[in-house]
């Protein structure tokens, strides 16, 4: 199982980073906009890939096939070893899919599923990542467990190469689930990501060794 960094916020990538858990970065056009607004990509990107030099989702904007796949090309100039292009589950997304990981050897993550099916058909089409969106699916009433747990036993056995991804986390109660539940990797904001490192007990138990070590220090003097 892997950790990925839902961010696009330089300053919160480098703090991470620097504790080695973060194996991937993801962002989308909300984040960016809205961490980042007015951003040059490119530049942007680029300094997130010198951090850690980790595969990086860059997500695309537009919607016709030609434009989707001019789009992923540009991007994969940027840096053609870590950039993970980021492509839509729609119908037109899936030929997308297929020509850039069959034909162009460009890896894939197909993000917004919300669906079994969704992320069936995505592993088929070639995808080296399924995104599920665990928040999303929950709104409609449906358990992101269950969805996953399917994909994992059907790409297990019909040897699909593709990695569940599950992101749209709300709680770190999620991000628990989602492990448990079969995920590869969990994507998860800076937010709720320092919540798993932090428990009220640990606090208490950190700061009464270290009080009682001053006091122990101080007796002495």
């Amino acid at each position: 199982m892997a950790i990925f960094l839902d961010s696009s916020d330089l300053k919160e990538i480098r703090q991470f980073m620097a504790t080695g858990i973060v194996s991937g970065i993801t962002t989308n056009p909300l984040i960016i906009s809205k961490e980042n607004p007015g951003v040059d990509l490119k530049t942007h990107i680029l300094e997130i890939i010198s951090m850690g030099k980790v595969p990086t989702s860059v997500e695309l904007t537009t919607e016709t096939e030609a434009e989707m796949l001019a789009e992923a090309r540009e991007y994969l100039k940027w840096h053609p070893k870590h950039v993970v292009i980021k492509v839509p589950m729609t119908e037109i997304g899936l030929r997308v899919i297929h020509t850039l990981e069959r034909g162009d050897k460009t890896p894939v993550n197909v993000t917004c599923i919300m669906s079994f099916n969704q992320a069936y058909v995505s592993a088929l089409a070639g995808a080296t990542y399924v995104s599920i969106f665990s928040g999303r699916v929950r709104d409609m009433g449906y358990e992101p467990a269950r969805i996953i747990e399917q994909t994992r036993a059907v790409l297990e056995r019909e040897k699909l190469k593709a990695q569940i991804i599950v992101g749209s986390m709300r709680h770190m109660a999620d991000v628990n689930e989602a492990l448990h539940a079969g995920a590869h990797i969990v994507t998860v904001p800076p937010a709720i990501l320092r919540k798993m490192f932090w428990n009220p007990r640990t606090t208490e138990t950190i700061r009464e060794f270290n009080d009682a070590w001053k006091f122990d220090r101080a007796k002495k003097k």
